[in-house]
């Protein structure tokens, strides 16, 4: 289901006014059949991926802090986890839902491998049941590490399969072939499960902060349930922790007219960012990087250029109807983006954009390895480490680890240069900044090139092309439509004020009514106009 879309904005009605009405329970329990109602919109089958994470983790946080469950621990994720293998994989839910509603089924019922889920789920809960069984016999510090690895194996397991085994043995083939030894790839015939990145990474950080004595588990199945598939944030972020969604699932939430109203505008104002912006810039940029003849220097630059607006208007618009989503129940979900093209440095950028990925790379690798507590090459070697996975967890494709390597060697050569200098005596003056600010932006931009590309090969091109300037300034893509132009200078005007303020989300309550008035029936008019514009899936939605 889309935020942009009418089936969203039909559901989300319905959702509030039954929370409204329901009691704290009621509330979780509703909120967790919307979450999976949410998601099963694009593919149900993969629903029984996320109840299989739902349930590991669970189980792991419990073992991790005794080795003791209650009967409701045990029984509970058993029978969503069975009832899962058997409605999601075992039938085919689409012809069993219109059967129950009465509508004529487009298929049989039973899919032709219930037989083998009778088989398997038995024998992987026996499994289950015997490794509990060995865990909480053994002592307590081999009882958490073994729990903590098999969390670990299992859900990078689950993640590898469905997004990067296909890549792998791509990239396997071809060196194989390139050193003259005959192979043919085998693929799994398989689609990428939506949000797949997002929500294994947030449930392993469950596990994991518990490992660490960061984190109590949660005692009630389902609200961890909620925790993991929490629908405003659910396929594209943020990537929330535990400590600080959890507690908000758990307890009993009020609902203020400020909430109300404060998530009602991020929602408007992402909506601006998706459908005036993005879709409206997504054209232009189509036209140039999917281009199979030879580009301009211009070509190059502009599509760049859009490319970088289309993005953040489309990732952080998401992240602002997410937030702006969850507000509705009394929820708060993190920032994800403080003004990143504002950024002055590498490390400025990666404290400034996606903050929720950076942060969980920071806690859970680039710490683990070492960070910054030894020699200068060894805390670049961290560096490039985390930002060459960084760019693997984007997707299966040479050109995001070419992107991650790339910011990987920007941070490491912003550590050379600031190793030893501590911190600035002063602040930057206004040249000075906007100076930074310009130059690095430059760098930010060729990263996105690099991010956008199809192949190496393109990226070869692009690049010598930039530098050379060849084909000069011919253009031959379209420009974006208007709602796109005037919705980047619109935008760019609001974050300006943002920036002036000290980067507070709520500065415009500093200005008088009419002026936010104003901006806002301009963001609502380009928004009615982009809506003639050809609507794209949400980019982060492939991750």
């Amino acid at each position: 289901m889309l935020f942009n879309s009418l089936t969203f904005a039909i559901f989300l009605p319905i959702v509030y006014l039954l929370y409204r009405g329901l009691p704290f329970r009621g509330q979780n329990r509703m909120l967790l059949v919307a979450s999976y109602l949410f998601y099963g919109w694009w593919d149900w089958r993969f629903l029984f991926l996320m109840i299989v994470s739902t349930v590991l983790d669970f189980w792991t946080g419990l073992i991790l802090e005794r080795a003791k469950m209650t009967k409701a621990q045990v029984w509970q994720p058993l029978a969503f986890l069975t009832a899962g293998a058997l409605l999601l994989v075992g039938c085919h839910f689409g012809a069993l839902c219109r059967t129950l509603v009465g509508m004529p089924s487009d298929g049989p019922i039973v899919s032709a491998v219930m037989p083998s889920v009778l088989l398997y789920l038995p024998l992987g809960l026996g499994i289950a049941a015997l490794l509990f069984r060995w865990l909480s016999g053994l002592p307590e510090d081999k009882r958490r590490k073994y729990s903590m690895i098999l969390s670990m194996c299992v859900n990078l397991a689950i993640l590898a399969t469905f997004k990067y085994f296909n890549f792998f043995v791509d990239s396997l083939v071809s060196a194989l072939n390139e050193v003259g030894i005959a192979a043919a790839p085998r693929h799994f015939n398989i689609v990428l499960p939506v949000g797949i990145s997002f929500y294994t990474f947030q449930s392993m950080s469950y596990a994991i902060d518990i490992y660490k004595r960061e984190l109590k588990p949660a005692e009630r199945f389902l609200d961890f349930a909620l925790f993991v598939a929490f629908f405003p944030q659910l396929v594209a972020g943020p990537i929330e922790r535990a400590r600080h969604l959890l507690p908000q699932i758990c307890n009993p939430r009020t609902l203020s007219f400020g909430d109300t109203t404060r998530g009602l505008m991020l929602i408007l104002i992402g909506l601006f960012k998706k459908i005036a912006i993005a879709d409206g810039a997504a054209m232009t940029v189509d036209q140039i990087f999917n281009s199979t003849g030879s580009v301009s220097w211009l070509e190059v630059v502009v599509g760049t250029v859009f490319f970088a607006a289309q993005i953040y208007a489309d990732f952080s618009g998401y992240s602002d109807i997410a937030r702006g989503t969850a507000k509705l129940f009394g929820v708060d979900i993190m920032v994800n983006f403080r003004l990143p093209y504002f950024a002055r440095s590498p490390r400025d950028f990666w404290n400034r954009w996606h903050i929720s990925l950076s942060t969980w790379l920071g806690d859970y690798l680039y710490k683990p390895l070492g960070g910054n507590r030894g020699s200068l090459a060894f805390t670049c070697r961290n560096l490039m480490l985390t930002m060459l996975l960084g760019g693997l967890w984007h997707g299966a494709a040479w050109n995001y680890i070419l992107w991650g390597a790339f910011h990987g060697t920007a941070l490491s050569i912003h550590r050379v240069m600031t190793h030893g200098k501590g911190r600035p005596d002063r602040p930057d003056g206004r040249i000075e900044a906007v100076a930074k600010t310009l130059g690095f932006g430059l760098v930010t931009l060729y990263g996105w090139l690099l991010f956008r590309a199809h192949s190496f090969d393109q990226v070869a091109v692009f690049t010598r092309t930039l530098f050379t300037g060849a084909g000069g300034l011919r253009l031959s893509a379209s420009l974006p439509p208007l709602s796109a132009l005037l919705g980047i200078l619109v935008l760019g005007t609001w974050e300006i004020g943002q920036y002036r303020a000290g980067g507070d989300g709520r500065f415009y309550q500093r200005y008088p009514a009419w002026t936010v008035g104003l901006f806002m029936a301009l963001m609502v008019f380009l928004l009615v106009m982009g809506m003639s514009n050809a609507p794209a899936q949400f980019i982060y939605f492939q991750f």
